[in-house]
């Protein structure tokens, strides 16, 4: 991290005259997940460049800054992450962000506690995965547009009208998705996946959920942990798990083949979207396509 802390004294020096929107008049925004990125375009629009530190694939909770990043960071006008301890690695580097007086905003710190899911893994004391919960990330949505017509409030209304338009598409989705969910019997509802991504989903859409990792996947999937969840699948008649586009495929893989060497089989049932989006320019690298993607897939290889 000292490399970084140098990047951010060099920073504060050589840029101590610029202005964030001197390009182009334009709010600069820099935001951390593919999710906050995408919900921070449909809401800001043409008003606003934004900048995603990370991309398809990538694990926040691995996620380390580069001084590029830290470039990036430096002159934006508003930096938007999730919070909760999610960017782990990136903590160090937002404390130094305070010092130089800059709009920070972890998202997931406005909503409220009680709703949160306890976790022993984060300092937190929070399962971060709350974009998993609809209602949360609509939340999202009216605090990124709060934060931008205070920042910028010629385009208040725009962002306004932002907003609306895209709550009516997280209302239409969840209501699509509940339709989908309705045709698997409750019985059959438990997501195994390779680390527990998915707690806000199974709180709110009625899923028992089982992750290999446990929720950050900092930490590795020991043996016990293998032998404990093959035995709770033979146990449950789980039909399908589940691998995930942000975590190495071989952990699922290896709780598969334990579950085969004692005598039943398990199939994979495909790779969910769970700490990032799919690739840009396709349906699932919008978070509205990788929640009807998650959950087409579930339920059928779960039927």
């Amino acid at each position: 991290m000292r490399n970084i802390y140098l990047a951010i004294i060099l920073l504060a020096v050589l840029s101590s005259c610029k202005s964030g929107t001197e390009d182009n008049g334009k709010l600069k925004v820099v935001t951390t997940t593919t999710m906050i990125t995408d919900l921070v375009k449909n809401i800001g629009g043409d008003h606003i460049t934004v900048n995603g530190l990370m991309g398809a694939g990538v694990d926040p909770h691995l996620y380390k800054a580069s001084e590029g990043d830290v470039s990036k960071l430096y002159n934006a006008d508003i930096i938007f992450y999730n919070g909760l301890h999610l960017e782990g690695k990136l903590v160090e580097v937002f404390e130094k962000m305070e010092q130089q007086d800059k709009t920070q905003i972890g998202l997931a710190e406005y909503l409220d506690p009680s709703g949160l899911i306890g976790s022993d893994y984060f300092a937190s004391n929070y399962d971060p995965h709350v974009w998993f919960n609809i209602q949360y990330f609509r939340q999202f949505a009216e605090k990124i547009a709060e934060v931008l017509a205070e920042k910028d409030p010629e385009n208040a209304e725009s962002y306004q009208e932002n907003l609306k338009d895209y709550t009516e598409k997280l209302t239409a989705l969840e209501a699509e998705i509940r339709e989908v969910i309705e045709a698997l019997p409750a019985e059959q509802r438990i997501l195994v996946t390779a680390h527990d991504a998915f707690n806000y989903f199974g709180q709110a859409y009625d899923f028992e959920v089982v992750g290999l990792q446990g929720l950050s996947t900092a930490t590795e999937a020991g043996v016990q942990d293998v032998q404990r969840l093959s035995e709770f699948i033979m146990t449950n008649k789980v039909k399908a798990i589940f691998v995930e586009s942000s975590v190495p495929r071989r952990t699922i893989e290896a709780l598969q083949q334990a579950v085969k060497s004692k005598g039943f089989e398990v199939e994979i049932g495909g790779s969910l979207y769970s700490d990032a989006l799919g690739n840009p320019g396709t349906e699932e690298g919008t978070y509205l396509g990788m929640f009807r993607y998650n959950v087409n897939t579930i339920v059928n290889a779960l039927k």
